[in-house]
């Protein structure tokens, strides 16, 4: 099984731009209305789809509404990812972190208002 999540949206650009200049990913597929996106290292992929496109049924036509979701991108090495982003003038909207449970991560937002943690999981000390 593979999963691929997708997101309706009118932002087909904004998103590419951010996701492959950003993050790293790759274009896997693309036209008119669908952008697939897939991980530097090919393990995941990301949809971006316009809202009310005739080729698809109303269940996939609604837009996100800019809330009720995030993505989670595991790293080796959460330090590194972040200076390279902060480098690139993207605005940081959770500080780099430890938690108690074990994660070093921070976060960013996409142009669609999706929170991305970007995390490197450890176990956590006591």
């Amino acid at each position: 099984m593979k999963l691929n999540a997708g997101i309706v949206t009118e932002k087909l650009a904004e998103s590419k731009a951010f996701y492959t200049s950003v993050l790293g990913f790759g274009v896997t597929f693309e036209n008119d209305f669908y952008l697939l996106l897939h991980a530097p290292d090919n393990s995941s992929e990301l949809s971006f789809l316009l809202p009310d496109h005739p080729s698809q049924q109303p269940l996939f036509q609604k837009p996100f509404a800019g809330q009720g979701m995030y993505l989670t991108i595991e790293v080796d090495h959460v330090d590194a990812v972040y200076e390279m982003i902060t480098s690139k003038g993207i605005a940081i909207a959770i500080e780099l972190r430890d938690e108690p449970w074990g994660d070093r991560h921070f976060a960013i937002v996409d142009p669609n208002g999706i929170g991305i943690d970007i995390v490197t999981y450890a176990p956590p000390t006591n």
